[in-house]
C-alpha cells in the first residue's frame, strides 16, 4: 500500500491524510474481522464433549469419549462417495521427514493438527487458509529418548483453548484464535527417559495425559491438570511403588524403573465416570531379570477421573517379554455375547487377540485371535492369559514367535460402528526372533535386554490386513490385505463407510458391509499412518487426513521397512468432500 501511495502525485498531506485513513480503514476492518472471528470460535465445554456424537466436528482424539471413531454423519455414503475430489491441501516445511502420526481436529470452521516435533498448525476448514502456527523449536534433549520417531498424535480442545502435550515433557495450552502461549507446564525433564507423544483427553475441568519412555525403563504415569492453569490434579503411577498393593509383583528394588507406560490416549464413559487407559511394556523387556506378574504393565485400568483411583484392572499380558504392551485403545461397545448383553469395551491387542471385557467389573467376555498368535495361546476361564513358557528369551538363547514386538496391531486407531456392531481393525502379520542378554538399569539410555529381527508371518498374504470383526462373536466378517503395512487407522460414518489410509499413498473409502473399495485417492504425497477425520462445515461433509510416512516400521519394521523403503516421505494435509457444491 505504501508502495502505491508513493506513487501518485498529489500533495504530501494529501497523501498522508490518505495513508491515515485508508490504515485507519484497514485497521478497523482487522479489528472487526478479529472480533467477528473470536465470537465465531466456539468453546468446547465438557457438555458438547459427552454429546460429540451429535456435533458436525471432530472434536477430540477419537471423535468422542467413547474411543468409537464413528460420525454419525451420511451426506457421503455408499451410493456417491466415487464423487469425493480434493478441496484443499497444505504441504508442510520440507524439513519435517518424520512420522506424520495426527488425527485432524475440527470445531465449527477451525482445524488444529499437529507434526512431528510438536508443531502445531491452525487452518480455516473450509479454505485451508493458514490461522496461526505455534513452532516451540525443541532442543535436541528433547528427542534423545523418543522412542519409535518423534512423533506427535494430536491435540486436545476445551474451553478457548487448544492443548499440546510435548516431547519436552511440557503440556501447553495455546489460545486457540491467534496460537498465543496461555500456559506451559513441565511434567519433567527432557532426555532422561520420559515423553509424550499422545493427545491429551479433556475431561470435567481436567485434561488427562500419559508419559510414553518404557524402552528406558521410566516409570510410567497417567496424570490429570487442571486447563485453567496446568496444576497438577492428580497423577497416578503405572507400576506400584514399595509397600503399594501388587508391588510383590516386581523384583525388590525394580518398580522405580519398571517402564509401564501410557503413551496412548484412553477413553471415558461418562454415565458411570470411568476413564479407562491402557498401560504398556515393562522394563526390561528380558522378562527373565524381573520375575512376577509385572503389574500394571500390558494392562487395563478404569480409573476414577477426580482423583486418579483405580476401580478395577485387567492384565493382557502377564510378565511380558516380547513387547507386546497394553495401550492400544480401549473401545466402548455394547455388545451380545451368547445371548447376553453386555456394556464391553473392545480391544485388539499388540498380542494378536481380540478382547471384549466387561467394563464395570473388568471380567474377560471372550478373546480371540486376530493374527497367528504364539506366545500367548489363549485365555483361561478365570481370563488370564495361557503363555507358552518355551517363548521366554534367556540370555544367551533366541525364541522365534508371533506376532512381532510391532504387534497384530500397534497404536493405530480402530473403529466402531454401533448400528452395525463390527470394528475396523488395522492388522500387521508379522514375527520375530528374539534373543537374550544381560543388561542393567542407566538413565536416559535403552533398557531393554533383547535383540530381535522381523520376520514375515509364515503363509500371509502380506504384511497388512484391514479387518472388519464382529463384536458381538469375535470373528471376521471381511478383511482387504496388502503387501506392505497396513498403518493407517480407520473412521466410519453412518453413510456405510469405513475410510482408511495405506503406505501406497492413498486414502481408501470401504463399503462397511462387504469390504469392496468403493473410492480411492489419488497418489498423495506420501504414506498414511494417521487416522481419517469426517466433519460438517454449513451443511457439507469433508474428510481429511494426514500423510507423512515414519513412525517405528521404518526404524525397527526390518523387512517390513524394506517393503515400504520407496515411500516418500515428507507432510501434507488434505481435506477432501463430493464434487457437487
Amino acid at each position: 500500500m505504501k508502495a502505491r501511495l508513493a506513487s501518485v502525485t498529489r500533495p504530501k498531506t494529501l497523501a498522508m491524510g490518505v495513508a491515515v485513513a485508508i490504515s485507519l480503514a484497514f485497521g478497523a476492518a482487522a479489528a472487526a474481522a478479529a472480533a467477528a472471528a473470536a465470537t465465531d470460535y466456539p468453546a468446547v465445554t465438557y457438555e458438547r464433549l459427552t454429546s460429540a456424537q451429535s456435533d458436525p466436528g471432530w472434536l477430540t482424539y477419537y471423535r468422542t469419549y467413547n474411543g468409537q471413531a464413528h460420525s454419525q454423519l451420511k451426506q457421503i455414503d455408499t451410493a456417491n462417495v466415487s464423487g469425493l475430489k480434493q478441496v484443499w491441501s497444505y504441504k508442510f516445511p520440507a524439513n519435517l521427514k518424520q512420522g506424520f502420526e495426527a488425527t485432524p481436529i475440527i470445531n465449527g470452521r477451525f482445524m488444529f493438527v499437529t507434526t512431528p516435533k510438536d508443531n502445531v498448525y491452525a487452518f480455516d476448514a473450509v479454505t485451508g487458509k493458514q490461522l496461526w502456527k505455534y513452532e516451540p523449536n525443541l532442543g535436541a534433549e528433547s528427542f534423545k529418548t523418543a522412542c519409535c520417531d518423534v512423533v506427535n498424535r494430536g491435540v486436545a480442545l476445551y474451553g478457548k483453548n487448544v492443548y499440546v502435550a510435548m516431547l519436552s515433557g511440557d503440556v501447553v495450552a495455546l489460545d486457540a484464535q491467534t496460537g498465543a502461549v496461555v500456559w506451559k507446564k513441565q511434567m519433567f525433564e527432557p532426555g532422561l527417559g520420559y515423553a509424550f507423544s499422545l493427545a491429551p483427553l479433556a475431561l470435567d475441568g481436567a485434561l488427562v495425559v500419559g508419559s510414553s519412555g518404557g524402552e528406558y525403563g521410566a516409570r510410567g504415569f497417567i496424570a490429570a491438570l487442571s486447563p485453567d492453569n496446568g496444576s497438577v490434579l492428580w497423577k497416578r503411577f503405572t507400576v506400584p511403588a514399595a509397600g503399594e498393593k501388587y508391588a510383590d509383583t516386581w523384583p525388590k528394588g525394580m518398580q522405580d524403573h519398571g517402564g509401564a507406560p501410557a503413551w496412548l490416549t484412553g477413553t471415558y464413559d461418562a454415565a458411570s465416570k470411568t476413564l479407562y487407559w491402557g498401560v504398556g511394556n515393562p522394563g526390561p523387556w528380558l522378562a527373565d531379570l524381573r520375575p512376577g506378574d509385572n503389574l500394571y504393565s500390558d494392562s487395563l485400568l478404569a480409573l476414577d477421573p477426580k482423583t486418579g483411583d483405580l476401580k478395577w484392572h485387567y492384565q493382557y499380558t502377564r510378565h511380558d517379554t516380547w513387547d507386546y504392551d497394553g495401550v492400544n485403545t480401549p473401545v466402548l461397545a455394547t455388545i451380545k455375547y451368547k445371548d447376553k448383553d453386555y456394556d464391553a469395551i473392545i480391544h485388539a491387542d499388540r498380542n494378536g487377540f481380540f478382547h471384549a471385557i466387561d467394563r464395570t467389573t473388568g471380567k474377560l467376555i471372550y478373546a480371540t485371535p486376530f493374527v497367528t498368535a504364539s506366545s500367548v495361546t489363549g485365555y483361561s476361564a478365570d481370563g488370564a492369559p495361557i503363555q507358552d513358557e518355551s517363548k521366554y528369551p534367556k540370555a544367551g538363547t533366541t525364541i522365534e514367535t508371533c506376532p512381532s514386538f510391532l504387534g497384530g496391531k500397534n497404536w493405530w486407531s480402530v473403529s466402531y460402528d454401533p448400528e452395525r456392531h463390527l470394528a475396523f481393525v488395522p492388522a500387521l502379520h508379522a514375527c520375530m526372533s528374539l534373543s537374550g542378554k544381560s543388561v542393567n538399569y542407566m538413565e536416559g539410555l535403552p533398557y531393554l535386554g533383547e535383540g530381535f529381527e522381523i520376520k514375515p508371518e509364515p503363509g500371509s498374504k502380506g504384511y497388512g490386513e484391514l479387518q472388519a470383526i464382529d463384536v458381538n462373536t469375535g470373528k471376521k466378517v471381511w478383511s482387504h490385505w496388502t503387501k506392505m503395512p497396513w498403518n493407517g487407522g480407520v473412521a466410519t460414518t453412518a453413510g456405510g463407510l469405513a475410510f482408511s489410509g495405506s503406505l501406497d499413498g492413498h486414502l481408501y473409502a470401504f463399503d462397511e458391509a462387504t469390504g469392496k473399495v468403493l473410492w480411492q485417492s489419488p497418489k498423495l504425497g506420501s504414506g498414511i499412518i494417521a487416522q481419517p477425520s469426517v466433519f460438517e462445515v454449513d451443511g457439507k461433509e469433508y474428510v481429511a487426513i494426514l500423510t507423512g510416512y515414519g513412525g517405528a516400521n521404518p526404524i525397527w519394521g526390518g523387512p517390513m521397512a524394506k517393503a515400504a523403503e520407496k515411500v516418500p516421505v515428507g507432510g501434507t494435509l488434505y481435506v477432501f468432500a463430493l464434487n457437487h457444491a
